[in-house]
């Protein structure tokens, strides 16, 4: 029997594109070294190659040397199933992999070819084995990875538009859901790899980016086939906002975890990486209804990004114990962790409101300076 509960944390997107990368995680450094295991996503390339294969907005690949800042922090695996993995190629999926190993970290979620990007990262703290698998479930295609190309474990995720009035281009009613060959082979995998570990955790590339508390209808279904299928906790990110906690059979499903550090200039109007980089710069109040805070010239995400978490699971002899530490996003653009503070107070509040928004029936009471996660009801 275990002496004590092993402790995971795990946080969002990590865009760490700026000089002195070490000065943003500085705040959370703490907290993330104290975990049996720290796992964070790493969103973007980090490669010194020019070659560009997205057709969608690519991201600039960042200086692979950043990431000895992320190892430094404390993450011990890194997760890359995500949208933008595949935007500088094979060699810069070869070289995200190769700069993360180099600093110490384990990667999943991507790889040389699929076998490869499926295969968990495998830890060993005590006596247990800890599994963390990563899985893009928003595409593109071109970023998946095949028998014979580089890119991402994936999930295939439909979108079905159906018009439910008398009224030709009005807005229709979105349905979204797996693609079921796609499910099915998706549940064997964690099956598979559950079998292999004590502990097994799910991280999805999921949700509507810079869109407060919605959850697709796939979400739900891929977050609980994950744990049908053996995992031992989910946890999502992409959407670049939080989204609320779910206790599904006892297991927790964070379904976003938002963002961490996120810092670049990729997305200012006057970048120019690419002229798909500055149409989406300019179209971003059209879709979404916000600025970015022009104070905050490397921080181009929804104000509401600013609320943010450490996720943390405890996997003693009984179900896993969920919770989170609220942080907020300085005006430094650096994660900090809050207690029972005013603003510490001001995220949980916010993560109430959106879980209540979604329909998820979560209860959340704080614990000293964490905040337990149940199920309500």
């Amino acid at each position: 029997m275990p002496e004590r509960p092993l402790v995971v944390r795990a946080v969002g997107d990590l865009i760490v594109d700026q000089p002195q990368p070490s000065r943003f995680f500085a705040p959370a450094a703490p907290a993330l070294r104290t975990a049996d295991l720290a796992i964070g996503h790493v969103e973007v390339p980090h490669s010194t190659t020019d070659e560009v294969t997205s057709t969608d907005v690519p991201a600039p690949p960042a200086d692979p040397a950043h990431l000895r800042a992320v190892a430094e922090a404390g993450f011990g695996v890194v997760t890359l199933a995500g949208n933008h993995i595949s935007d500088s190629g094979a060699t810069g999926v070869s070289d995200t992999i190769d700069a993360a190993r180099s600093f110490g970290m384990l990667t999943a979620g991507a790889g040389a070819d699929l076998d490869e990007a499926r295969r968990p990262a495998i830890v060993q703290r005590s006596d247990r084995s800890v599994g963390v698998v990563s899985y893009n479930c928003v595409g593109p295609r071109e970023s998946w990875a095949t028998s014979g190309k580089a890119g991402c474990a994936y999930v295939d995720v439909l979108t079905h538009y159906e018009m439910r009035n008398a009224n030709p281009g009005g807005p229709p009613r979105i349905r979204t859901f797996c693609e079921p060959t796609s499910l099915r082979a998706f549940r064997d995998e964690i099956a598979e790899a559950a079998s292999r570990v004590d502990v097994l955790v799910v991280a999805l590339h999921k949700g509507l980016v810079h869109t407060p508390a919605v959850l697709a209808d796939y979400e739900r279904e891929v977050s609980r086939a994950a744990i049908d299928a053996g995992a031992d906790a989910v946890i999502g990110h992409h959407a670049h906002i939080l989204r609320g906690v779910e206790i599904y059979r006892e297991r927790p499903i964070f379904h976003g975890l938002g963002n961490f550090v996120t810092v670049t200039d990729a997305l200012t109007p006057n970048h120019g990486s690419s002229a798909e980089a500055s149409e989406w710069a300019s179209r971003r109040r059209e879709l979404f209804g916000f600025v970015p805070d022009p104070a905050m010239p490397t921080y181009p995400f929804h104000p509401d990004s600013r609320n943010t978490m450490i996720a943390q699971i405890e996997f003693g002899d009984g179900p896993p114990a969920a919770s989170f530490i609220p942080c907020w996003i300085d005006d430094d653009a650096r994660p900090v962790p809050h207690g029972a503070d005013d603003r510490g107070r001001a995220v949980v509040d916010y993560v109430r409101t959106i879980s209540a928004r979604a329909g998820l029936p979560t209860r959340y009471e704080w614990d000293g300076d964490v905040v337990r996660v149940s199920r309500a009801g």
